[in-house]
């Protein structure tokens, strides 16, 4: 939901339903699984989805005026990436996609809570990296729920859903590249995020990369980066020109079993962070025993930390990870980036290509020079103004 959920807004405001009656659950926390999960748990390694029946309790709890009708959480096979036709498949992770089906175990062992409070449990299978499967798979799936709808207005509604996720996709990687474009003009650093799309929950991923641009580092997400075709030529043009890639979303060089949609941004990620020269450190995530995660932990830390970047890991985030620790350790983090990220900016720069898109647009929209021609200031740190996407 944390990369799809604008697909589902779309979807459901094409077929009649108004914006304001869809609810989301809330962040995942301690408190939500403390009141809404007791007694619904079941047998899952992987955190996130053990975070599930907290969300599913917290929706059925809801006070009759607040009452949802139904609760829907689908299995989602594959994603929408950009790397798709790049790659061999945009798949989800398994343990992701069964999750609906695992955790509504914990719902119906005593009784039905959905029954009990009237409330209907949609999980359709979905496919939403295959698009012209997707209206075939909604519409009997929401059947009970539109049954007026046709498959011509569901194959419309599955467009609409597209568009606004595409919308939203396209806005995010806009912010990015005017942080980007930021950090080129004043030749200032910024952090890249590699990690799973739930990370970005703070009960998951703990707002590690809020702390950071607490101290004036911008964060930019791998799934957000810009893609502009002349950004992305400019970025690996030394591989294209090598021969070693076919373009700028391959990852085969570094990467050959590329199945999981969410794996293949983790790398991609890690491969611009490895040559833009304003990406000064990387901060990989991960969940406890996530199985799909690792074996990335090394492929991505040899790839970043070849070309100098800094490199830094939370690879057992759970809903114990100590808040003591994460602290000192973001402090870690922020005074190694002040120490090194001005000799990490001036290395990854003599490596880069020259003719740098990034400079036209910021000196048109800033004003400022391109850091080739204005040497930065002794101590010359992150404006904490600067953003993020």
């Amino acid at each position: 939901m944390w990369s799809t959920h604008q697909f589902w807004v779309g979807l459901f405001g094409a077929l009649g339903v108004d914006g304001r009656k869809l609810v989301f659950s809330s962040d995942s926390s301690e408190e939500q699984a403390r009141r809404f999960a007791k007694g619904r748990g079941t047998v899952d390694c992987c955190y996130p989805v053990k975070c599930i029946s907290g969300h599913y309790g917290e929706l059925l709890a809801r006070e009759k005026h607040r009452k949802i009708d139904v609760l829907f959480s689908p299995m989602i096979y594959s994603l929408p990436s950009f790397l798709k036709g790049h790659v061999l498949d945009n798949l989800a992770c398994p343990r992701v996609m069964a999750a609906p089906e695992n955790i509504k175990a914990g719902f119906l062992k005593e009784k039905d809570a959905f029954a009990e409070r009237g409330v209907r449990y949609v999980t359709p299978l979905v496919a939403l990296g295959d698009p012209p499967l997707v209206p075939k798979q909604l519409h009997p799936a929401l059947a009970e729920i539109f049954p007026d709808a046709t498959f011509a207005e569901m194959k419309r509604a599955v467009s609409e859903g597209y568009a606004a996720l595409d919308a939203f996709n396209a806005r995010a990687r806009r912010k990015a590249r005017e942080v980007l474009e930021h950090c080129a003009a004043a030749d200032r650093p910024c952090l890249l995020v590699v990690a799973r799309p739930y990370h970005m929950d703070p009960g998951i991923g703990h707002e590690i990369e809020v702390d950071l641009q607490g101290y004036g580092y911008p964060v930019l997400w791998a799934q957000y980066f810009p893609t502009d075709p002349q950004l992305l030529e400019w970025i690996f043009a030394e591989d294209l020109r090598g021969g070693r890639i076919r373009s700028p979303f391959d990852i085969a060089d570094v990467w050959p079993s590329s199945y999981s949609a969410n794996t293949n941004e983790i790398l991609w990620g890690a491969k611009v962070a490895a040559r833009v020269p304003w990406i000064a450190g990387v901060i990989r995530l991960a969940s406890y025993e996530c199985g799909m995660d690792q074996p990335t932990y090394t492929p991505v830390q040899a790839i970043v930390e070849r070309s100098g970047t800094l490199f830094f890991s939370f690879q057992e985030l759970d809903s114990t990870k100590p808040a003591g620790s994460v602290k000192i350790r973001v402090e870690t983090i922020a005074h190694y980036l002040q120490k090194y990220s001005k000799d990490i900016i001036e290395r990854k720069k003599a490596a880069a290509a020259p003719g740098c898109p990034l400079f036209v647009a910021a000196s048109a929209t800033t004003g400022l020079t391109p850091p080739e021609r204005r040497p930065a200031a002794p101590g010359d740190i992150p404006d904490s103004t600067a953003g993020a996407s």
